[in-house]
């Protein structure tokens, strides 16, 4: 994206540089009207790519509307999920190598001390309480980041 934005930029800088080598070398009697309307055409084109360039681009695709997570620690958790590996092997409503997420809402109060353990197996990962396959270890992941995430699962039900 920063690309695109970057090469409309250096295209209007070009467009700019070059619209001066279309008029004619020699030609000394410009009227009025033959100036004013190179200036406006110039002028308008060069602001016009100029702020499309500088726009901020923003998503507006309305199928993503609302659909992120709001507040808080929830939203924290979610958002540690996203930027994790967890999606390759959890799902929030099915289950996929490992529970969904709902699932485990279910199965886990949302208490200080399984928040505090489910944590733990996020960092140390495990086998055995979900089937054969075994939880994944994440140790570079913080306890306080474990944490938020397992808040965020357990606020699934």
């Amino acid at each position: 994206m920063k690309n695109a934005i970057l090469l409309l930029s250096f295209c209007a800088s070009l467009a700019a540089c070059g619209s001066g080598s279309e008029k004619p070398a020699a030609k000394e009697d410009y009227t009025l009207a033959d100036t004013e309307e190179t200036l406006d055409t110039d002028s308008t084109t060069g602001s016009n790519v100029t702020a499309v360039a500088h726009q901020p681009q923003i998503d507006t695709n309305s199928t993503k509307i609302g659909t992120a997570p709001t507040g808080g620690a929830v939203a924290k958790g979610a958002k540690l999920i996203e930027g994790a590996d967890c999606t390759g092997c959890h799902r929030e409503n099915e289950k996929l190598l490992g529970p969904a997420y709902k699932a485990v809402a279910e199965k886990y109060p949302a208490t200080a001390a399984n928040v505090s353990m489910l944590a733990g197996k996020v960092i140390t990962g495990g086998k055995g309480n979900w089937g054969d396959i075994a939880m994944t270890p994440h140790p570079g992941l913080s306890k306080a980041d474990a944490e938020e995430m397992v808040r965020y699962i357990l606020s699934l039900k």
